[in-house]
């Protein structure tokens, strides 16, 4: 397989955002990155420049911390001017109810078999907003582009996998497949929707995958899709002491 045919993404998953830090279900809320967070993502961008990646088009979605962090990204590869489409396609997972609530305090509320399915189960849904509720994307300015019956109450990883993977095959995958070079800073469960069908992941093994915060997950296919190379960009240690937090993101 000669180089030039190989195709490259990279995926990074936004900063610690300021409910990240105070360990809350954010979902759709539009909340914005900590200084934690811009550190990371500078640190990613670092972390690319000095590993010689280079991109041609940039995709990410609605929400600030994910556009925040792929700002940092581009200004420290001086990459300010490339080409960006933002998209709710590839917005975090809507968490419904849970949106704004502790993880710990929800943890012992309702116990761990409730607390893991909704935060980890492929197809259960966390309960529902009720229409109207202040945190409904339907009354929300940033969505008022997007279709009504598009935009959720809830969802579950399901869900997510439904609105972001036809974004990729529809968007993504023919830039790749004509030669670009694609950077996509996305959030947790949007990016897990992501990985499982790149992967061909099961419904039980995406359950067990966690992606760190700010860290660039480099991956490289052959013309048919296989994948040559996967691999974290940024030092060894640091990774997994981040994919091990987001793990534990229910523990107090």
């Amino acid at each position: 397989m000669s180089e030039e045919k190989n195709m490259q993404l990279v995926v990074v998953r936004h900063g610690e955002s300021e409910w990240n830090k105070l360990n809350l279900f954010t979902g759709w809320t539009d909340v914005d990155l900590t200084d934690t967070g811009r550190a990371e993502a500078a640190a990613g961008g670092k972390a690319l420049k000095e590993a010689g990646y280079d991109f041609d088009v940039c995709h990410t979605s609605l929400l600030k911390r994910a556009i925040h962090t792929l700002n940092i990204i581009l200004d420290e590869m001086d990459r300010a001017w490339l080409p960006v489409h933002k998209t709710y396609k590839l917005n975090e997972r809507h968490y419904g109810e849970l949106q704004g609530k502790n993880k710990a305090e929800t943890l012992e509320q309702y116990g761990e078999e409730k607390f893991m399915q909704w935060r980890r189960s492929y197809d259960i849904q966390p309960p529902a907003l009720t229409p109207g509720d202040p945190r409904d994307p339907h009354v929300l300015e940033l969505f008022r582009d997007v279709p009504a019956d598009e935009l959720p109450f809830t969802e579950c990883l399901k869900d997510t996998v439904a609105r972001a993977w036809p974004y990729f095959e529809q968007e993504i995958k023919p830039e790749l497949e004509a030669g670009k070079r694609v950077l996509i800073a996305a959030h947790g469960n949007s990016l897990r929707a992501l990985v499982m069908q790149l992967e061909g992941l099961s419904e039980e093994e995406i359950i067990k995958v966690n992606i760190p915060t700010g860290v660039p997950l480099s991956y490289t296919f052959d013309k048919d899709w296989n994948i040559v190379d996967k691999h974290y960009i940024g030092d060894a240690a640091t990774i997994e002491a981040k994919i091990n937090a987001v793990a534990n993101q229910g523990k107090k």
